[in-house]
């Protein structure tokens, strides 16, 4: 019963939830450029994602409105 189990999740995982990376490694070897743009594009998503956090952080320094007080917490006292 077990084997036939985990031979399902095996077969879940390398049958169908990885089916798109393989597509994207045969799709590698025709055209680098096509097959990365997925990478390219989350490169950007999380570099825009940093700069705004940054942006914030520098905002709330500078109101004032951070509590860098180490005792904000009571297990920190």
């Amino acid at each position: 019963m077990w084997t036939s189990f985990f031979e399902a999740i095996g077969s879940l995982f390398s049958d169908v939830l990885m089916k798109p990376m393989d597509w994207l490694a045969e799709l590698e070897l025709s055209n680098w450029w096509v097959a990365n743009a997925i990478t390219w594009i989350f490169i950007i998503i999380c570099s825009v994602a940093f700069v705004y956090w940054l942006k914030r952080l520098s905002f709330f320094a500078s109101t004032k409105e951070d509590d860098q007080d180490t005792t904000a917490h009571s297990f920190l006292k």
